[in-house]
């Protein structure tokens, strides 16, 4: 006696569809419109609108600086006075030479030891 084999439609619908959605699951994450270029695109994007915000902190901060050089004589006067290096009639300034390198640790250590000694 032969067996018949039993047909599995189950499983042939199954296998058809698996046939059909892997290459449609390919395309969809693989293709320029796909899930990884997509992705790609989203980091992009938020490094824009990172970079907008800075942008926009900085135009705030320029247009204080603006508004206060305008209105405020006492801003003018310090940013003269820092950037340009313009002093007031008959005032005198003062520079001091820094200490060359070579002698630095030695006073370091010369302080070192006071603190020492007053602090037992």
């Amino acid at each position: 006696m032969i067996k018949k084999k039993k047909k599995r439609p189950f499983l042939k619908a199954l296998l058809v569809l698996l046939c059909l959605t892997l290459p449609f699951m390919a395309w969809l994450g693989l293709s320029k419109r796909g899930v990884a270029n997509l992705y790609k695109m989203d980091l992009e994007r938020q490094k824009y609108v990172d970079r907008i915000k800075e942008l926009k902190k900085e135009n705030k901060e320029l247009m204080e600086e603006i508004r206060r050089l305008k209105q405020d004589p006492a801003y003018v006067e310090k940013v003269a006075r820092e950037e340009l290096g313009l002093i007031r009639e008959n005032e005198v300034i003062y520079k001091f030479k820094s200490l060359p390198e070579k002698d630095r640790p030695q006073i370091q250590e010369s302080q070192r030891r006071v603190t020492d000694a007053n602090g037992q």
